[in-house]
């Protein structure tokens, strides 16, 4: 069997449009300035080897270099969607690889943190809060202040302490919380928001599939917890002592934050806390779980006018 350079130029001779055309584009991939500099850097190829990848070349030259072509990755065009060509040498051959572009990579990082903030049962739009939507004004900038100082803090060290919001309706409390998250994933630190009405609900559900030791681990040990709402509604002293008491505990002795809002102080709360559901009273108990909650946040009170109610 003849060799398929001299199978090939003889086809070319025969054919002299192709011939023509292979001229002009071997020209063309060979005057390109970055293959023409990768080329200079490796003075060892052959013109043999050279003419052997001239279609690696060529495609080399018709992709994108790191989105320099691509105005996003949806409009990538090559051949690998969100990847860019390299050529390396390997054995005196060439060859192509491709790595992920600038837009792969911004992708992927952002999906990354999207998974950083989950949720149970808390609404879009607090989901995608943002500091940068914080109003600020004389009556909330202790808590803004607070919430600057525990992201800054987070960025080298994660603190013990998150903070429990507390004042009014529809002062912003649990924008706040979505506002923190969004943060935080910024700088990878993962968070799981909870509206707590929801969450006694949840753990009650449980109970019946026998999910319960798997959900309590997950609260207990995420990197940053947050509760929505403590005290809107009675709970069993089962719930309060069982479940939220084993939870505070655990992220108290392991120095892991939580962030609280509620329209009830702490001393308020632990009268919420202190009525069970079947009327009794039961002020030890309620006492216990308030302290586990000044060990893993901060008091801070919130006040202004009741955002919801702006037309």
């Amino acid at each position: 069997m003849k060799p398929l350079q001299s199978t090939l130029k003889k086809w070319m001779n025969e054919n002299k449009d192709f011939k023509e055309n292979y001229i002009k584009v071997r020209k063309e991939v060979l005057e390109d300035p970055e293959i023409n500099e990768f080329l200079s850097l490796h003075p060892e190829l052959s013109r043999r080897e050279i003419d052997k990848s001239l279609i690696k070349l060529h495609e080399y030259k018709t992709q994108s270099k790191q989105c320099n072509k691509c105005e996003s990755l949806g409009s990538c065009i090559n051949m690998l969607n969100g990847y860019s060509p390299i050529l390396k040498t390997e054995n005196n051959e060439i060859h192509i690889q491709y790595e992920k572009c600038h837009y792969r990579v911004g992708y992927e990082k952002q999906k990354e943190q999207q998974q950083l903030i989950q949720s149970l049962y808390m609404p879009k739009e607090i989901l995608e809060a943002s500091t940068d939507n914080i109003e600020s004004d004389a009556t909330r900038r202790e808590a803004i202040q607070e919430i600057v100082n525990f992201v800054g803090n987070a960025r080298t060290n994660l603190p013990s302490k998150g903070i429990y919001f507390y004042g009014p309706f529809g002062v912003g409390k649990t924008f706040f919380l979505g506002a923190i998250a969004n943060n935080l994933k910024e700088i990878n630190i993962s968070s799981m928001i909870i509206y707590m009405p929801e969450f006694v609900r949840e753990i009650k559900a449980s109970l019946k599939d026998d999910s319960i030791n798997e959900k309590v681990e997950y609260f207990k040990k995420a990197e940053v917890l947050m509760i929505d709402d403590i005290g809107a509604e009675s709970q069993s002293a089962w719930f309060r002592d069982e479940i939220l008491g084993s939870i505070l505990q655990y992220r108290m002795m392991e120095g892991l934050p939580v962030f609280f809002t509620s329209n009830y102080s702490l001393d308020q709360l632990e009268e919420q806390l202190a009525k069970t559901n079947r009327g009794a009273v039961e002020t030890v108990k309620a006492g216990r779980i308030i302290e586990r909650i000044k060990q893993v946040s901060k008091e801070v009170k919130v006040i202004g006018e009741n955002r919801r109610d702006r037309s």
